[in-house]
């Protein structure tokens, strides 16, 4: 990029990198969604994303540390409250063992981590690293799927809960506070790239921050994908369903 978009012109160029690269467009959302997929995948992929949620305050907390302005300190904390919650089991993230909980998961072996995929480990992990390490501007920038989240969060209750008998919607009430937490941060972060990339070369990195997160989502599903819903690919240590005992075996054998 050589010339200046005005923020309207960014704007449509993020909006269109998530209407060509959003995870809504992955295969596995639709076996996911649309009823496809046995109680032992639906139970590996809530296992696999809550290494993602669990790193969400360690992402925004990391981002923090390097904000000099105290009101964008105050206004991003809340992203940690709404994860973390101000009092124990409070919180998004025990939210997301309440559903790991509600498909018969052992809540230590998740919350342990012993039973992810590689590829989500790698993905999660480079996307802290990334808000840690890249400017500011990039690292908010890199929230900014958020924009697309409420769409596909009401895709996934509605598909879920008319297809898959052992799901109820107490188990997905982490979605629920979503629809509203979601669209107040994307707002906060669209505004603000919005205004502080005032060069084309700011406006090229916030485009690519966002490129950067859609495909940390996108790797997920690929490593889900591969190793869950074509046969034989669970890696050596990675969560193994057993689909009658509903349980997780330790490790790959």
């Amino acid at each position: 990029m050589s010339q200046l978009l005005t923020p309207q012109e960014l704007e449509a160029r993020l909006r269109a990198v998530g209407a060509a690269r959003y995870h809504n467009r992955h295969p596995f959302h639709g076996l996911l969604h649309g009823g496809k997929l046995q109680r032992a995948q639906v139970q590996a992929w809530a296992l696999n994303r809550f290494y993602y949620q669990s790193r969400i305050p360690m992402k925004d907390a990391a981002l923090m540390a390097r904000a000099d302005d105290p009101e964008l300190r105050r206004i991003w904390r809340q992203r940690i409250i709404d994860h973390d919650g101000n009092e124990p089991r409070e919180g998004g993230i025990e939210r997301w063992l309440a559903l790991t909980d509600a498909l018969g998961l052992d809540r230590d072996y998740v919350a342990s981590g012993q039973g992810l995929l590689p590829g989500t480990r790698f993905a999660v992990d480079a996307y802290v690293r990334f808000v840690a390490e890249r400017s500011l501007l990039e690292a908010i920038a890199s929230s900014l799927t958020e924009l697309f989240a409420p769409a596909i969060i009401s895709d996934r209750v509605a598909g879920m809960l008319a297809n898959y008998d052992f799901v109820s919607r107490d188990a997905l009430a982490y979605f629920d506070k979503r629809l509203t937490q979601a669209p107040r941060d994307a707002d906060f972060a669209l505004d603000y790239v919005k205004r502080e990339a005032r060069r084309p070369d700011q406006q090229q990195a916030v485009i690519q921050a966002l490129v950067f997160k859609c495909d940390v989502l996108w790797s997920q599903l690929d490593a889900l994908h591969y190793a869950y819903v074509e046969p034989g690919h669970i890696p050596p240590g990675a969560f193994v369903p057993d689909a009658a005992a509903g349980k997780a075996s330790r490790a790959a054998t």
